[in-house]
């Protein structure tokens, strides 16, 4: 028991799936974990007809409401079997279902460009980035494409962890800003036993992470910010000072990526431990 002790960082304080990307998601008291991730996450995305590239809020130049649009799952995803029906809440209020027909036609008229709904990704999809013009990020003021993992709607990893100590010490770093796990997309929110703020996770990197008594995470690396950070969001305000508060005082770094060792169930709650 002493060994465990000592690897116990935390406990996981809530969980999160966004089924499609880039709009709003869903927080979970429990969840499944598969070889992707959270079970159900990132399984759609919208795709520019045009130029059939991935619909992305990184570029809120050309896709400035998809934070607007919130997307959850009619009923809880499974690991095993195809996945329920997803209902999409439009800037309007309305609800449509992906099983909903002319369902591409209805999220065009929404986003103002021609999009599909797609549920399987392009062979190597690409995005559309943004860099916004604060100083200390690898370029400014302007619009590349991003390669993403193939077959896939994530950016870079499957699994986005955030603690509570790294939120509150870009707070305290900048007081001004409304800091809170949402703006950052997290799909996992650990709260480290400490209750110290800091960037506890960047220690985490090249280690492995149990959460619970099933899943086991390999933490690959630190998650880089972008404008969407900086995005207004349901009640949160549009604030480039949230980015350039990451970007001076952690590398621009909030969070960490993982990969999945071992799948399961988690619930909130759950000891996350070092192994």
């Amino acid at each position: 028991m002493a060994s465990m002790s000592q690897s116990e960082v935390g406990s996981a304080v809530s969980l999160w799936r966004y089924p499609v990307k880039s709009m709003m998601g869903e927080e979970l008291n429990a969840a499944e974990v598969g070889e992707r991730g959270v079970v159900g996450d990132r399984a759609y995305a919208l795709v520019d007809r045009e130029t059939g590239k991935v619909a992305s809020a990184k570029n809120p130049r050309k896709w400035p409401s998809l934070f607007e649009f919130r997307a959850s799952y009619a009923e809880p995803p499974g690991r095993s079997g195809s996945l329920p029906a997803v209902l999409i809440m439009l800037p309007d209020g309305r609800v449509v279902s992906t099983a909903a027909e002319h369902l591409d036609r209805v999220l065009s008229e929404a986003v103002g460009r021609e999009v599909i709904l797609a549920s399987s990704a392009p062979e190597a999809p690409v995005l559309e980035e943004y860099w916004p013009d604060i100083e200390g990020l690898a370029l400014r003021e302007t619009t590349t494409d991003e390669a993403m993992p193939p077959d896939t709607f994530f950016d870079l990893a499957f699994v986005h962890v955030l603690t509570t100590a790294t939120i509150d010490r870009l707070r305290g770093l900048y007081p001004q800003g409304r800091f809170e796990a949402r703006r950052f997309r997290p799909n996992i929110v650990v709260q480290p036993v400490s209750g110290e703020p800091g960037f506890v996770e960047n220690d985490w990197i090249g280690r492995t992470l149990a959460i619970g008594d099933e899943v086991r995470l390999s933490v690959t690396g630190p998650c880089p910010r972008c404008v969407m950070t900086t995005l207004a969001q349901a009640d949160l305000p549009k604030d480039p000072g949230i980015l350039r508060a990451a970007v001076k005082n952690n590398e621009a770094n909030v969070g960490v990526y993982a990969s999945v060792i071992q799948g399961g169930a988690i619930r909130r709650g759950d000891v996350v431990r070092l192994v």
